[in-house]
């Protein structure tokens, strides 16, 4: 409204707006096609149930899974056995991370930030940013430049592919993609799940197991590392122990 664009008057898109009125999975589903794979508990290899590829799953989706006893999260994939590993225990303390590297960088000054003044990093959709470092360096494996983000406090689903986004207050200045965190090279999954996702025939597996639904007790408190907070919206964090 501020600057009477000619689209102010548009309703905001919720989805890819380009594919019209088709859901996300059903476009994959028509480019890509489906193909059956397993689901296991990335912590014990438990056979949970099934799915038509893992394209149609991103790291830290919950909905889609249909497993009960929940909620769970995708937490790794196994590209070349068209396995998903999923967990209970996606949002513990042991999984954050806050250092990572981007590439495909894009400024829209058509130069980096320089080195002094504050920057701030959005990871993924919603209102809130974290203060973050940006250092540029040129990549060993090709002749583009990449960054090397440190983030003021963890963040719970860094993952290879998404998108960072780099504001100088409101002001967005560049984006790039995320290449690999380094404070935690992937979710750990057991080696009795590796070993069952290699697993030629998966009928060998039986029937997927029943989990139940563990109780939970939640508390609100202040996400606070090293005296570094989450910037706007995002600094009390809800923290759920399983018992």
């Amino acid at each position: 409204m501020k600057f009477d664009l000619p689209n102010k008057d548009r309703k905001d898109s919720q989805g890819i707006c380009f594919l019209g009125k088709i859901k996300f999975s059903e476009f994959v589903a028509r480019q890509i096609g489906e193909m059956e794979g397993i689901i296991l508990e990335a912590e014990t290899g438990d056979f949970l149930g099934t799915h038509q590829g893992f394209w149609f799953y991103t790291i830290g989706q919950r909905q889609g899974l249909r497993l009960s006893g929940g909620p769970w999260y995708v937490v790794e994939k196994d590209v070349k056995y068209n396995v998903v590993f999923v967990s209970r225990n996606y949002f513990s303390f042991d999984k954050r991370r806050r250092l990572f590297r981007v590439g495909s960088l894009r400024w829209l000054s058509g130069l980096p930030p320089g080195e002094s003044g504050q920057l701030q990093c959005k990871v993924r959709h919603g209102p809130g940013f974290y203060n973050c470092s940006v250092a540029i360096e040129p990549d060993q494996d090709s002749s583009e430049d990449v960054a090397i983000v440190h983030l003021s406090a963890d963040d719970q689903g860094l993952a290879a592919g998404q998108f960072a986004a780099f504001y100088q207050g409101k002001t967005c200045i560049g984006s790039g993609v995320i290449l690999e965190s380094w404070d935690d090279q992937g979710f750990p999954v057991c080696e009795r799940a590796l070993e069952l996702a290699r697993i030629e025939d998966k009928s060998k597996l039986g029937k997927p197991v029943k989990i139940e639904v563990k109780p939970e007790t939640c508390t609100t408190e202040m996400v606070q590392n090293d005296g570094a907070e989450l910037h706007e919206g995002l600094i009390n964090s809800q923290v759920c122990v399983k018992s």
